[in-house]
């Protein structure tokens, strides 16, 4: 069973910084296409970055040139970077893990960009 645990998250003034981390059990990380997403109050969740096992990666228009996701695979363990925060970016950011069938997802961790 594939468990994912975030962290990073917190309160940030606009133009400030976070990194989060997803660190993942089991063996399936470096197979494993790793993704960012974001849900904020009263909207869908929504892809914000994606990474494939062999490091190809994909960002939202609105997060390109400000967020970047990186992975270490000796760590299984997935990041996100954010800079240049807007208030706009406030929302519950989950890490997920897709390999074939399987499809899994942290708990979340609150990101809140304070204006």
């Amino acid at each position: 069973q594939v468990q994912l645990v975030e962290s990073g998250g917190g309160l940030v003034q606009a133009g400030g910084s976070l990194r989060l981390s997803c660190a993942a059990s089991g063996n399936i990380f470096s197979l494993s296409t790793m993704g960012w997403y974001r849900q904020a109050s009263g909207k869908s969740r929504e892809l914000v970055a994606a990474i494939t096992s062999g490091g190809t990666t994909d960002y939202a228009d609105h997060v390109k040139g400000r967020f970047t996701i990186s992975r270490d695979n000796a760590k299984n363990t997935v990041y996100l970077q954010m800079n240049s925060l807007k208030p706009e970016d406030t929302a519950v950011y989950y890490c997920n893990m897709k390999r074939g069938i399987w499809n899994y997802w942290g708990q979340g961790t609150q990101v809140t960009v304070s204006s």
